[in-house]
């Protein structure tokens, strides 16, 4: 490349690159410095899909490499930080409710009812209610991470997400969505969107490189799960079980659940999933 500003291609101007007198791969981002999480990112990025390394493993990879990066003294400072002024989520808080039910315990919820289709959505699809095994949270982290997990599959339900991987979106676009809405110290905001973020961006890249068939529903999922997050109440904070019983419109409207409607995304899903191509 000519050092002549006049020959420098337009995308390449301003390019002023750093000496260093370290021996390793260095930057100012501890994301990039992180040889696991660059590793991780490539990874998911551009590989297919298949059975031998499936979605929900690399996500218990990534969870790992993030523990490993986090300030959890900042973050408890954070939270303390903005507790003082967001009421909602100070209730939440101190109100420290954990789910500790089985599956079982949904087995008499009507057909139709929030707790119904949980019951129906995870006895056929081999569903854990536990996305991460149960502990007891000592810290507001811990608390945040753990009711996060808890209360995944029901914002499947409400938001309209199907128990696929394309209605994965969903879920994933209105929790980013909704904690930007909500969360009022953006730097707080963005370290509870960290593995969102990353999370769905296996699914940005990979289905647009090799699933583009797809991509259609990916974008409606996507939209639906913004507009969700940007104009309903924090529905994910409520007590879950309180709705077993409730049919879905009426749980909507309860918990202030606004712009869902029910997308059907499992052809989509199989698709995805790389065992139908």
């Amino acid at each position: 490349m000519s050092s002549n500003a006049g020959e420098t291609p337009y995308l390449a101007r301003g390019v002023e690159l750093l000496g260093t007198d370290s021996s390793i791969l260095i930057s100012s981002s501890k994301y990039l410095n992180e040889p696991r999480l660059r590793e991780w990112v490539a990874k998911i990025a551009l590989k297919k899909n298949g059975a031998d390394y499936p979605p929900a493993a690399e996500m218990y990879e990534l969870i790992q490499i993030l523990q490993d990066l986090r300030d959890f003294d900042r973050l408890e400072d954070l939270i303390r930080e903005e507790r003082k002024t967001n009421q909602a989520l100070d209730n939440w808080f101190n109100a420290w409710f954990c789910s500790d039910y089985t599956i079982e315990d949904l087995k008499d919820c009507a057909p139709g009812t929030v707790g119904g289709i949980y019951y129906r959505a995870a006895t056929q699809g081999g569903y854990d209610v536990q996305i991460v095994p149960n502990f007891k949270p000592q810290t507001q982290w811990q608390y945040y991470s753990l009711r996060a997990g808890q209360t995944h599959d029901y914002e499947h339900i409400l938001t309209g997400g199907g128990f696929n991987y394309i209605g994965e979106l969903l879920p994933y676009w209105f929790r980013l969505a909704t904690i930007d809405q909500h969360i009022q110290n953006k730097e707080l905001a963005g370290e509870m969107n960290v593995m969102g973020i990353l999370g769905t961006t296996r699914y940005l890249l990979r289905t647009v490189l090799h699933y583009p068939e797809t991509w259609g529903a990916a974008l409606k999922c996507i939209e639906q799960g913004i507009a969700i997050g940007r104009n309903s109440e924090p529905f994910w904070m409520a007590k879950m079980e309180d709705y077993w019983h409730t049919p879905l419109d009426e749980a909507r409207r309860i918990l202030g659940v606004r712009g869902a409607a029910d997308l059907d995304t499992e052809a989509e899903g199989q698709i995805w999933s790389g065992v139908k191509t």
